[in-house]
């Protein structure tokens, strides 16, 4: 199960507010006797994000929902109001389509997939991963790479730093320019690297949290604490500030301490969930401010023939992921069976999904579409699959061949030409010998 809220359908400030505590949640959900078994929590700059798994969905639910309380300033019904439920397939699907890219803010931008790596990597080092969910992030990670490899699907390299660069540049000279970062997660690794693509001069980098001194002797950058980040703010033409801490950085009086002697413009990009920059910042003279709202109205769209191939893939790993079991144990007929079934909806649904900068009734509207269509489609799919395994069980397997066949044209042993099913397992296989 998951609960999700995004850039899709809630305001930054919501999810910003969603994510205080974020790096304690998974703990605090699994500790003494509570219902869930396993936590994975996923905060990005525009999504918030919990995967649990639990023996009972409305206790789950309940437990987030009371720990959310106790950590944010946000009362009850408003945390249920943002967060939206996927169960069963619904929440695998959603994971896929979220570590591939399709759900980004830029679609297909790579971040995501190190973002959604880092929270798998937490929750193991904390611990409270259960082996399914464990199982899950491996496959949607492993399915990251297969459309990353099969389809044209973010090959433009446009990513939320790059969007975010683009649209400073109408402020910024950037070969020669000088620059400090303030954050060392997924998007300042990101940042350092398009940074230096554009001639610009790393001169620092600044944590919240104290990992400057690594990130810097990774990456050659000199680390810099609170004085040495306020003495660069008044010699640098850009900061990329994206540091995921729950405490605003630059403030009005820092910035306006630090350039009091500057003789040049400042552009601030700020990527940060939770705003490094304060609001008010934006309005001081010779400050410009780049931040995600911006992003999210000037993001590029993919190729239509990249996102279908994308979707298609993800349709087929979550009919391979099957029910909470391991694709090797299922019948390879339920597997076809459920491939078919999931690639004629991902085709249906790409026929509803608004556009970009849709309206919130359209999106609303587009989203409860979607969850009539995926309950269907689990409708549908239960007889069969259930059928399937008294029939293995009796010896019958070749009535049950003979039947997809014969109703749905599904031959088990033809390969599937929509999906690089083979690229899918072969990422399997490789990750079990790692």
């Amino acid at each position: 199960m998951s609960l999700v809220a995004s850039h899709h359908n809630r305001d930054l400030t919501v999810l910003e507010q969603l994510s205080v505590g974020s790096e304690t949640l998974g703990a605090a959900i699994v500790s003494g006797d509570s219902p869930i078994s396993g936590a994975v929590v996923l905060p990005t700059c525009n999504r918030f994000e919990v995967y649990l798994e639990a023996d009972d969905a409305a206790s789950g639910r309940e437990a987030v929902f009371s720990a959310l309380e106790d950590a944010t300033s946000l009362d009850r019904d408003a945390i249920e109001r943002s967060l939206a439920v996927y169960e069963g397939d619904d929440a695998v699907h959603h994971l896929m389509s979220v570590a591939t890219g399709l759900e980004s803010m830029v679609v297909g931008e790579r971040e995501i997939s190190g973002q959604v790596r880092r929270a798998h990597i937490d929750a193991q080092a904390g611990q409270h991963v259960s082996p399914l969910l464990d199982r899950l992030f491996q496959s949607a990670l492993r399915t990251s790479r297969v459309v990353a490899s099969s389809t044209g699907l973010g090959t433009s390299g446009r990513s939320v730093v790059s969007v975010a660069f683009d649209l400073a540049s109408a402020t910024v000279d950037w070969h020669g320019a000088r620059a400090i970062i303030i954050g060392t997660g997924a998007l300042a690794e990101t940042g350092v690297g398009s940074l230096l693509s554009r001639g610009v001069d790393i001169v620092g980098v600044y944590s919240p949290s104290g990992r400057a001194q690594e990130f810097g002797d990774r990456h050659g950058i000199r680390p810099l604490d609170g004085d040495g980040l306020r003495d660069a703010l008044g010699e640098v033409d850009v900061v990329l500030a994206c540091s995921g801490g729950e405490s605003i950085v630059l403030t009005p009086a820092m910035v306006s301490s630090a350039r009091a002697h500057a003789s040049s413009d400042i552009t601030l990009v700020d990527l940060a969930l939770h705003r490094d920059v304060a609001p008010g910042v934006a309005q001081m003279r010779g400050v410009h401010v780049v931040d995600l709202e911006s992003v999210g109205t000037q993001a590029p769209e993919e190729s239509v023939s990249s996102i279908e191939a994308a979707r298609a893939i993800v349709a087929h790993a979550v009919a391979r992921f099957g029910d909470g079991e391991s694709a090797r144990t299922l019948d390879p007929a339920v597997v076809a069976l459920r491939e078919h079934v999931f690639g004629i909806l991902e085709k249906e649904l790409g026929r509803v999904r608004p556009a970009a900068g849709a309206s919130e009734e359209a999106i609303e509207r587009a989203d409860a579409t979607e969850q009539s269509l995926r309950r269907f489609a689990k409708t549908l799919l239960h007889t069969p699959t259930v059928r399937a395994r008294e029939l293995a069980q009796a010896g019958e397997e070749d009535r049950y061949l003979g039947a997809i066949r014969a109703l749905y044209g599904i031959d088990v042993d033809m390969p599937q030409d929509a999906c690089p099913a083979d690229e899918i397992d072969a990422e399997a296989h490789r990750s079990e010998r790692a």
